[in-house]
């Protein structure tokens, strides 16, 4: 790594890319810009006006192709299967800091710097000596901290990435924006969906796979047939909305069971779980070990819960203190040491 590194800074033209694009270009001499298209664009931002703005080149690139493939296809077929995606995660780890990231080196950058609320400790972001491998924590600002959606990228990425929004609250980043003249060219906050706008993931999955919804059985939490769903891949665990079944108290979605085409309801009561399996996990904690007094968060918004962890091989069991609700698989559950993220992985089975 040069002495002076080569920045490319993610640009959307939200406000939190355009103050991370002021802050990086205030600390790093060698700067450009990279903002990537989805295909999934309700308009075009002129981001080369953006090059005028912070005085360095500003480059778009399609990215249509391969967000389709990892992140849309993704999407469909993990509904598909009866589990419930993570797409933003999934771009973070397949678009962002490995596709992009691959452009972005091609066109000289030693580094990425991106407007996540996120804390990165590596060799570019400290001032500690001997660092070792890179970790990522929550960033100051706990409300939006996205630390969730970065948790499973690697050693080898973290250390080549900067986010220059660490130790900054959204009002001190509107704030920063204000001082400096930052106007955002994207109206609003940044979807939690990007392609899907109208939040009807059912429709898309049906657009998209052109395969027919298929009827099957609504049972209760004692088995009895209490009516009949329009398709599985409407649903997911704990879900309350769009069930439309009368009863004595709310239904919520408890399982959803592909083998027979049944989904499983009960009441909020009967929701909570307190033991789950977590697979395909990327650690980033120099232990691999049991670990007994850690917390993990199952979605973003959930407040990590206290738990502990025991391997079984390469999969991890956590057993929750106390039950938590809506414990989803095919979300991630990320496990944290205080701040710090040790791992995370994706939720299979929950017991």
């Amino acid at each position: 790594m040069p002495d002076s590194p080569v920045v490319a800074v993610a640009l959307s033209g939200g406000i939190d890319s355009l103050v991370a694009g002021f802050l990086i270009k205030q600390r790093f001499k060698k700067v450009f810009g990279i903002h990537f298209t989805t295909g999934y664009e309700k308009s075009m931002p002129d981001v080369s006006a953006l090059a005028s703005v912070f005085g360095f080149a500003v480059h778009t690139i399609d990215l249509s192709r391969e967000f389709e493939a990892s992140v849309v296809d993704y999407f469909v077929s993990t509904y598909m299967a009866g589990k419930t995606p993570n797409p933003c995660l999934v771009c973070n780890i397949q678009i962002k800091f490995k596709t992009l990231f691959d452009h972005a080196q091609k066109l000289g950058a030693d580094l990425l710097a991106t407007g996540h609320y996120a804390t990165v400790i590596n060799r570019h972001t400290s001032d500690r000596q001997n660092i070792g491998p890179a970790w990522l924590e929550r960033g100051v600002d706990l409300h939006k901290d996205q630390s969730y959606f970065l948790s499973m990228l690697s050693h080898k990425i973290l250390d080549r990435l900067v986010f220059p929004l660490a130790g900054l609250t959204k009002s001190q980043v509107r704030k920063v924006a204000g001082q400096h003249n930052l106007v955002p060219i994207v109206p609003g906050e940044s979807q939690d969906i990007c392609f899907l706008p109208d939040k009807n993931h059912g429709a898309f999955i049906i657009a998209k796979t052109k395969v027919p919804p298929k009827p099957g059985p609504v049972l209760d939490s004692q088995g009895k047939i209490v009516g009949y769903h329009q398709g599985l891949h409407k649903f997911t665990v704990g879900q309350r909305k769009g069930i439309n079944i009368p009863g004595p108290a709310p239904y919520y979605v408890k399982k959803i069971d592909m083998n027979t085409n049944t989904l499983h309801l009960c009441f909020k009561s009967d929701l909570a779980q307190k033991r789950m399996t977590v697979e395909e996990i990327t650690w980033n904690y120099p232990e691999k070990k049991n670990i007994r007094n850690l917390t993990v968060q199952i979605r973003y918004g959930h407040k990590a819960a206290p738990a502990r962890l025991d391997w079984d091989d390469t999969d991890a069991i956590v057993t929750f203190d106390t039950p938590q609700n809506a414990v989803t698989p095919g979300q991630a559950a990320v496990f944290y040491k205080g701040n710090r993220v040790l791992g995370a992985g994706l939720i299979s089975v929950i017991q």
